[in-house]
């Protein structure tokens, strides 16, 4: 066995010598890779017939196995999420939220699924009033919101769908009830969770066996989930919506002093929206309109798309100032202006637009730091999360992204079903007269978000990154990271990232002092100082950098590409 006292002088020698041939020593940490950047985990997965990318590898060889069984990439996709539900409840269940892009290859078009749930009708601003609360609590029965996944799997599959769905859900079921060894990552978040969930109702009983968290490497069994699962499996979607579950869920949140009811449950449905996009220098990226915040994304990349991102170089001081500046502007704009379309009319083609993006790009100071932007006033004219996505041999894709927020939700499980409620209803703004201001039968503010890009017409890229607001932040890196810095797909999710934090949220106040610069490490000390000099308050915060899953096709080769990067336990992998 190797001394291990002998390693540090080992890569000290090794410093030593690549200093004298004029290298830095950190070449010595790994940089030294035959192809690609010094940073990335590993090469791209490269795959003929199809392709999987999730946040669990159990859970991509799960989607594998039913593309080997003759289902779609649709299929696939939805037996994945159920597999992820039970092995990564510390990001997603089915107590939570849906949103998909899929590329259909038959009809040559992309198709949105918004399945998120409303707030309970029986719950009035009044009620919060009553209780002294200029916020929403993030924890307990007041954040509880209807939970959309379900019914937006079902959704999927009656549009998209081929085998049965208990042959997509009979994995996760199985997995549920005989174990499956829990991964390191999810490991870490889970005994995270269990500190500030542990004695939330239910909340031990399902996800805290022996009375902790389990470890990385030890089974986890829940067989409340499984019977569940089961009950989809026989009865369809109105086993949830409808039947006992629906009656144990709205029976459990009102004895916990909530205000969900079997009638908010049973009236529920998902909606079908159309995509919109911005051309980001001639490619075409797709997000899904509001409640959720992808056109964030959008706004960004158009006020980069002014400034000349290759020239400047990745991790320069002027690409980082300019995209944390961009940032800025958009965030302010979604503090505003996102919310539930069924409640306002919401700019959002103004938003997304070229000429809006010019005026408000002139805001920024090459050379300053803003401390503060005003949120824009375009006219109006009238007329923590999982994320996966999967690709078939019929080159149908899709972009799936579902989560409970803030990792385990609400911190309530409802009697011996097996999952916990979502606590999306904490995004609401209890000030009156805002776009997101509370309503009972309304959708929250929602921060999941899938994307998806096109070329001339074509499916070009299938994409996520999670993480509540740094998801439409990773977005737009993920693009410049490929179209301005030349990096493939595994390289753009594995280069570190800039996280700004502080600016608007649809529940706060606006952005204070600037707001804070988090940068990954791997970023230039030159480039830090030279963003301090303009003002920017630059500092780390550990886990906010998201976690990224990407399919790619190359037309040309008539191939797929996959990637899922080092922030997760995931896996992505093809045939």
């Amino acid at each position: 066995m190797q001394d291990r006292d002998m390693i540090p002088c080992r890569f000290l020698q090794l410093a030593a010598s690549l200093l004298l041939l004029g290298l830095p020593w950190w070449h010595a940490m790994g940089n030294d890779r035959l192809t690609g950047k010094g940073f990335a985990s590993r090469s791209e997965v490269i795959a003929k017939e199809a392709m999987v990318a999730t946040s669990q590898p159990l859970a991509t060889q799960v989607a594998l196995d039913i593309l080997k069984k003759g289902g779609n990439a649709i299929d696939a996709a939805i037996a994945a999420n159920a597999a992820i539900g039970l092995m990564e409840p510390t990001g997603n269940g089915i107590g939570g939220d849906l949103f998909a892009i899929v590329w259909d290859a038959q009809s040559q078009q992309l198709y949105g699924l918004n399945a998120s749930g409303r707030s309970p009708r029986s719950l009035t601003m009044e009620v919060f009033r009553e209780r002294g609360l200029d916020v929403i609590p993030k924890f307990g029965p007041l954040p509880v919101t209807v939970p959309g996944c379900v019914d937006g799997w079902f959704a999927l599959h009656e549009k998209f769908g081929k085998l049965p769905m208990s042959t997509l859900l009979e994995p996760a079921i199985r997995y549920a009830e005989t174990g499956f060894p829990v991964s390191e990552v999810i490991a870490d978040a889970w005994a995270s969770g269990a500190k500030v969930f542990q004695d939330y109702a239910g909340f031990a009983e399902t996800f805290l066996p022996e009375g902790r968290a389990p470890r990385k490497g030890e089974l986890f069994r829940n067989p409340g989930l499984a019977k569940t699962l089961r009950a989809l499996s026989e009865s369809g979607r109105d086993a949830f919506y409808r039947g006992d579950i629906a009656r144990t869920m709205a029976d459990f949140v009102q004895r916990e002093g909530g205000f969900l009811s079997y009638e908010d449950l049973s009236e529920h449905r998902s909606t079908w929206v159309d995509p919109v996009s911005a051309n980001y220098r001639g490619y075409d990226v797709w997000e899904l309109p509001p409640n959720g915040q992808g056109i964030a994304a959008l706004q960004i990349l158009n006020v980069l798309e002014g400034y000349d991102l290759a020239k400047a170089g990745f991790g320069s001081a002027d690409h980082l100032h300019w995209f944390v500046e961009a940032k800025k502007l958009a965030f302010e704009d979604r503090a505003k202006f996102y919310a539930d379309p069924d409640f306002h009319r919401l700019p959002v083609e103004e938003l997304i637009s070229k000429p809006y993006a010019d005026e408000r790009r002139q805001l920024i100071d090459p050379h300053q730091a803003a401390k503060r932007y005003a949120a824009g006033n375009p006219a109006l004219e009238e007329g923590d999360t999982i994320y996966l996505t999967v690709a078939d041999k019929d080159r149908n894709m899709v972009s799936l992204i579902q989560s409970n927020y803030r990792g385990f939700g609400s911190g309530l499980c409802p009697d011996g079903l097996g999952f916990c409620l979502q606590d999306r209803g904490e995004l609401f703004d209890l000030r009156e007269g805002r776009f997101n201001s509370y309503a009972p039968n309304k959708r929250p503010f929602h921060t999941i978000i899938p994307a998806f890009v096109t070329k001339d017409g074509k499916p070009f890229m299938s994409f996520g990154v999670m993480g509540g607001a740094t998801q439409p932040q990773g977005h737009a890196q993920i693009i410049i990271n490929m179209i301005d810095f030349g990096m493939n797909l595994q390289e753009a999710g594995d280069a570190p990232r800039v996280v700004h934090t502080g600016s608007s949220s649809p529940t706060g106040d606006e952005m204070i002092d600037g707001g804070t610069v988090n940068l990954e490490s791997g970023f230039a000390y030159e480039a830090i100082r030279t963003l301090l000099e303009r003002g920017h308050r630059v500092g780390y915060a550990r886990g906010i950098y998201g976690g990224y899953q990407a399919i790619c096709y190359d037309a040309e080769q008539d191939i797929y590409y996959g990637a899922s990067e080092v922030r997760k336990d995931g896996q992505a992998a093809g045939y």
